[in-house]
């Protein structure tokens, strides 16, 4: 578990005993599939969306026999669909470890994450109202749709970051919006703070995304733990390169719908990039995010976790890059 949850007990306590659902519900014949989950559990994932549901709840009538099951499907969810990422994208490494596709085979990886995705229907069926049922289904419904997207504008030459902000709505943003708005409805919370949750958790979500892409550029191999350029290479164009694109049009045609890209040309790509203030427009592009989220906690109740919001959303944010 990440250091950060060291900070807060409570709250640190509530994560364990997400962990230890998850554990228990994954149980299988199957035990290859079983011990390959349990590995991804155990990785190191920061927790950020289970922590949301656990803070979100806290802002109504905390009941934990709600609320950590909510959170364990919430965190299961993501698994499922890294899981599947890492087909598509063909990826290596996760967390720093080998993915479950490349230790175990496409298939199999592709089985593991329909598996993640049948023990979430397991779970909101004997502890979650109907209400949980139907959030979570547009939501699944929306990451799937901002997958997708992603799929078909992959090597386009129509660079738009209102396609781009659009596509991240739905691939990021969309599982923090409903980690703590979900959360808050599950307890009773009323309605405008259901919705201000829901708010704050697209505004931190959509900087997350914009941040991390600017890591792309900005950040070193061991920081981020993937390659930089590797979105350069399966024709995922982030805001920096677009901004930079549309700054210089001329500098960027030859890159744009390219897909036998070289290293050499990753380094071209990303020194153009930070030239022609792609990465300074996409830092502003994250500022405006950012102001909206901090400016949405501001309006909550006053409670302690209304301070660990803020806390965990800087933390978040306010990265070196």
């Amino acid at each position: 578990m990440d250091k950060i949850w060291n900070s807060y007990p409570d709250l640190k306590g509530e994560l364990t005993l997400v962990l230890d659902l998850m554990k228990k519900n994954v149980k299988c014949k199957d035990k290859k599939i079983e011990n390959s989950i349990i590995e991804l559990i155990e990785s190191g994932g920061k927790l950020l969306r289970p922590a949301f549901v656990l803070i979100g709840s806290k802002f109504g009538n905390y009941d934990r026999e709600k609320s950590v099951p909510t959170a364990a499907v919430i965190e299961m969810l993501h698994m499922a669909s890294l899981v599947h990422d890492d087909v598509i994208d063909d990826s290596k490494l996760r967390r720093g470890q080998e993915t479950i596709q490349s230790k175990y085979g496409k298939d199999y990886a592709v089985y593991i994450g329909d598996y993640l995705f049948c023990v979430c229907f397991k779970i909101l069926a004997t502890s979650s109202s109907l209400q949980a049922i139907k959030m979570d289904s547009r939501a699944m419904s929306k990451i799937c749709m901002g997958e997708v997207n992603q799929l078909n504008s992959r090597y386009s030459t129509k660079l738009s970051i209102k396609e781009y902000l659009s596509r991240i709505s739905g691939k990021t943003a969309e599982l923090f919006s409903l980690s703590l708005s979900l959360g808050a409805a599950e307890c009773d919370a009323k309605k405008n703070i259901t919705k201000t949750l829901y708010n704050i958790g697209h505004n931190l979500g959509m900087a997350f995304q914009i941040i991390d892409d600017i890591l792309d550029y900005e950040g070193n191999d061991e920081s981020i733990k993937k390659s930089a350029g590797n979105d350069l290479k399966q024709g995922i164009y982030t805001s920096p390169f677009i901004y930079a694109s549309m700054n210089n049009p001329k500098e960027f045609k030859k890159f744009i719908g390219n897909d036998e890209l070289e290293d050499e040309d990753i380094k071209e790509i990303i020194k153009k990039v930070k030239e022609n203030n792609g990465v300074v427009d996409a830092r502003q592009l994250a500022g405006k995010y950012m102001e909206k989220c901090f400016k949405g906690i501001d309006s909550l109740p006053n409670s302690e976790y209304k301070e660990i919001l803020n806390d965990i959303s800087k933390w978040l944010l306010l990265r070196e890059y």
